[in-house]
């Protein structure tokens, strides 16, 4: 399989729009984009060429949009080439449909309007899966194949990585604690890829978007009739993820009658849908996250004890970027070979000083925020090697900063308090626009509404 610089990816879906946005979203990270609107065109393309990954809607022609057009298409395109990597695309969220789908041989699915992130992280994830492994590999602390591998040479990533080796073979509940852009998603994928139910369904919720109102049917379903919009039976992520791992992520920011509720499923390993009195079994190997200071929470009653129980049976705690002593400039490296790539520049180098600020820097959005400090340094360089003026820091990274040598966790508070305020103080500069305050603190709108929520702002 040829690496994503080389990789082909055709779309199928029936609307010109999504077909412009997904060729333009794609075109930079592989090699060759085709899109097709008509899915009759389907065979005779595929006899022609042969994609790494195919995105293919569910829904083409019928006004009942029962998602069973792109069941179909999915097995025509498996009879051609039952390796084949497809990724289903839906409006609609219909999870039951979704899962059936994973049942027949789709390798993932992604819901519209999706969240480009996302998509990409997919896209690599599957392009991934297709390279075949070479006789006699093992697992290295360093995967340098994909932006979204687990990277890193410091003992403290050996570390997470060895825990991932001994915890994914079994059945325990993990809890994976961390900063915001530690990387905790990709040590769930991890954990699922390395565990037994690996062939089976990998569903991740970000719990931080829902509300209470939201909860029960996105987790646990609903039948036809349960509420207004509720025009057939829908499954939840719950029997999404039967046989396989369900991520929880951003547990910490649920409420207490969302805890009470999940504890209740979690204890009885069955759902109850809403509109239902039946209760559904379901096998799923919990992995949960959340940045928020956990313990803390249980010990102000913010959060039940008992529920913390139930989902840290194995707990992994990811070390800040500033404590990965040596993996800064082995990232930024990483990250600049990709955006180099993906610009069409040629990868370049680091000057000496250049490296010295980065590890001074202390990082407070992690590796999330060195990956978009490099993305910016490549697109905005004048020259073939990164000089310190090429990176510079948002005011929301600047206020939040940290001294780069003796962090300890119980400094977070005041932290907290400055990043309030320079959300504050940047909102009365810009008069309450939200998207310029956005784009002043280097934050999409929808990172900057949680940051609002989060401060009672």
């Amino acid at each position: 399989m040829a690496s994503a610089k080389n990789a082909r990816v055709l779309v199928v879906d029936d609307e010109a729009d999504v077909l412009f946005a997904l060729k333009m979203l794609l075109k930079t990270e592989v090699g060759h984009v085709v899109t097709e609107k008509n899915p009759d065109n389907l065979p005779a393309l595929l006899d022609r060429e042969k994609f790494d990954v195919i995105f293919l809607d569910m829904n083409f022609k019928s006004a009942l949009n029962t998602g069973n057009e792109g069941l179909f298409w999915l097995r025509q395109i498996l009879q051609k080439d039952k390796d084949a990597k497809v990724i289903l695309i839906t409006a609609y969220g219909d999870v039951e449909l979704a899962v059936r789908s994973l049942k027949e041989g789709a390798a993932d699915f992604i819901v519209k309007p999706w969240h480009n992130d996302k998509l990409l992280e997919t896209l690599h994830h599957n392009l991934q899966a297709r390279q075949p492994k070479k006789a006699g590999a093992g697992n290295t602390s360093t995967h340098k194949n994909t932006s979204t591998s687990i990277l890193g040479e410091s003992d403290a990533i050996k570390e997470v990585l060895y825990k991932i080796d001994k915890i994914a073979p079994t059945e325990a509940n993990v809890l994976i604690l961390g900063e915001n852009g530690t990387g905790k998603e990709l040590v769930a994928r991890a954990l699922h890829e390395k565990s037994f139910r690996a062939t089976k369904p990998f569903i991740s919720v970000d719990m931080g978007a829902l509300t209470d109102s939201l909860f029960e049917s996105e987790l646990f379903g609903s039948k036809r009739g349960a509420f207004t919009d509720a025009k057939e039976d829908r499954a939840g992520r719950f029997e999404a993820a039967n046989g396989g791992t369900l991520f929880l992520d951003e547990i910490g920011n649920i409420s207490p009658a969302m805890q009470a509720k999940l504890l209740t499923v979690l204890q009885n390993r069955q759902v109850t849908p809403l509109g239902s009195n039946t209760p559904v079994p379901v096998d799923i190997r919990l992995v949960s996250a959340t940045n928020e200071p956990i313990y803390e929470l249980a010990a102000r009653n913010q959060f039940r004890k008992d529920l913390i129980y139930r989902i840290n049976t194995v707990e992994i705690t990811l070390p800040p970027l500033r404590q990965r002593e040596g993996d800064i400039e082995l990232l930024a490296r990483h990250f600049a070979a990709i955006y180099a790539q993906k610009n069409h520049k040629p990868e370049p180098d680091f000057a000496p000083a250049t490296l010295q600020k980065l590890k001074q820097h202390s990082w407070p959005g992690n590796v999330r925020e060195l990956q978009h400090a490099v993305e910016r340094a490549i697109i905005l360089a004048e020259g073939n090697v990164l000089q310190p003026q090429d990176f510079s820091f948002s005011p929301m990274e600047m206020a939040t900063a940290a001294p780069a040598t003796g962090f300890a966790p119980d400094k977070a508070v005041p932290l907290i308090e400055m990043e309030r305020e320079t959300i504050i103080r940047t909102l009365e500069k810009n008069k309450g626009n939200i998207s310029r305050t956005a784009k002043e603190l280097g934050l999409t709108r929808t990172a900057l509404y949680r940051r609002l929520n989060k401060h009672d702002i």
